[in-house]
């Protein structure tokens, strides 16, 4: 039997992250702190199918839309898994190369709103991730924001059967309300 504990008074990294059981949770680092979440509702994870669907269906050829969990670190202290996730196809299957999303989706649940809409977005952003959206599948609304001089801009804001049609990283247009049709 082995024992798995977290180290006191340091900042975690990747190494302590592959060391966490396979329990069901979802266990990220960001900035050396652990992000511990259960796992997704229904609802979450039918919102999550049918835009990882819509999205590769828009996508082209050298873009692939990936899902979670797939680890994305952006320094041995930080390891997210965003729900959703758009990659360029080129060195992709190279493991020795980052895995550097060109747009990171959060679907909000009660447990990462404000983990999603603060800390994740705040890093992703300091990391240069071109593009983030995040849904919230009560309200179905879409937030999205892209990278202008290093800051994140805020480029979509719809709710219900509005549209918003994305320019990065394709063009695709998004109505919150279908995404639980």
């Amino acid at each position: 039997m082995s024992v798995t504990t977290l180290p006191w008074g340091r900042e975690l990294t990747a190494d302590d992250l592959a060391a966490l059981p396979d329990d069901g949770h979802r266990y990220e680092l960001i900035d050396g702190a652990l992000i511990v979440t259960p796992s997704p509702s229904r609802e979450h994870q039918r919102l999550s199918a049918r835009l990882l669907s819509h999205l590769t269906a828009s996508a082209p050829p050298e873009l692939d839309v990936l899902h979670a969990p797939l680890d994305v670190m952006y320094a041995p202290t930080t390891v997210m898994q965003p729900d959703l996730l758009v990659v360029p196809r080129e060195g992709f299957f190279d493991r020795s190369l980052p895995l550097r999303p060109v747009l990171a989706v959060e679907i909000l649940s009660p447990s990462t709103r404000l983990i999603d809409l603060n800390l994740k977005k705040a890093r992703y952003e300091r990391a240069g991730c071109p593009s983030y959206w995040v849904i919230d599948p009560i309200e179905l609304r879409l937030t999205a924001w892209d990278l202008v001089d290093a800051a994140y801009q805020l480029v979509g804001d719809v709710t219900g059967e509005q549209s918003w049609t994305a320019v990065h990283p394709f063009r695709v247009t998004i109505v919150p309300a279908r995404l639980l049709d």
